[in-house]
Parts: structure tokens; C-alpha cells; sequence
């Protein structure tokens, strides 16, 4: 056979054998995370219920779902064992206290700005108006106003006062 042939068959073999590595590669990260748990862990079952860990046996997880309600489920039904924060933001809706930790974003965007000019400066500079360029109904020449008033409104076809 010409080796021109077998170049599809080899690109397909090869694709096939990354898949299959890479889906064996998830299923043992999985198990190995099924393996650590311990009692007092939260998991996420492949239902989408919330627990604790109450007891690990070989094949089965014994979930403390509420109170009094505990419930078998093998090993293989837990989709994610969750970090305790995690666990608590979902199920409790307790947030972490990112005040403990330090202040990221200030209260006002005052102190993101800095400016060597004095506070007096820029208090002054606020003062001022600032022209748009608009004028005002009062400041309207008298000539201009007198001429509004003696027009008479036009009118267009269709459209009529009476009715």
C-alpha cells in the first residue's frame, strides 16, 4: 500500500489515543478525589444535592444531607467534594470575610486619585461656571421675543384644531 493511504488511518489512530488517554486521565483525577474524602467534608452529588461526608466506606459514602436525614450513596455518585468555604457560600450562604483580609477597593474613589494641587485650588476651580455655549430664556433680546409673539402659528396639511 502507498503510504499516502495510510496517512488518514494513522492521524485517526492518533487522535483516538490522545481521546482516550485524556479520559483516562479525568476518571483517575476523579477517583483520587473520591479517595481523599474525609467525615466533615461537603460534596456535591451527580444529582446536584449538597451534603457532608458522615462515613467513607470502600464502595459507599454515608451523607448527612439535614438533620436526621442521612443517606447512602456509592462512591462513584459524588461529583465534587467542595472546599469548606465553598461549601458554606452555597449551602448556608455564609460569605468569606473579605474584610479580613485587606481593603482592595477603597469606599471612595477619592483616594485613587492623587493631585499635587492644593485642596483650596481645586475647591476654586469648582466655583466657576462653566459656559456651554447656551443661553438662558431671560437673557433673550426683547426683539426676538416680540416677533415670537406676533407670528401666527402655522399649520400643516392633515393636521387641524377643530374637532
Amino acid at each position: 500500500m502507498n503510504t499516502l493511504t495510510l496517512l488518514p488511518f494513522i492521524v485517526l489512530i492518533a487522535a483516538m489515543f490522545l481521546m482516550t488517554r485524556s479520559a483516562k486521565k479525568k476518571q483517575q483525577q476523579a477517583a483520587n478525589m473520591r479517595n481523599e474524602m474525609q467525615p466533615g467534608s461537603g460534596v456535591r452529588t451527580i444529582g446536584g444535592m449538597y451534603a457532608t461526608v458522615k462515613e467513607v466506606n470502600e464502595d459507599t459514602v454515608l451523607l448527612d444531607a439535614g438533620p436526621g436525614v442521612d443517606l447512602l450513596f456509592a462512591k462513584n455518585a459524588i461529583g465534587a467534594v467542595l472546599t469548606d468555604d465553598e461549601y458554606n457560600r452555597i449551602v448556608h450562604g455564609i460569605e468569606h470575610d473579605l474584610k479580613s483580609d485587606a481593603d482592595l477597593v477603597p469606599d471612595d474613589a477619592s483616594s485613587l486619585t492623587e493631585s499635587d494641587a492644593p485642596a483650596d485650588a481645586a475647591a476654586a476651580s469648582d466655583d466657576k461656571a462653566v459656559d456651554l455655549g447656551k443661553k438662558d430664556a431671560d437673557e433673550e433680546p426683547a426683539e426676538a421675543a416680540e416677533a415670537k409673539t406676533d407670528e401666527e402659528p402655522k399649520k400643516t396639511d392633515g393636521d387641524s384644531d377643530a374637532k
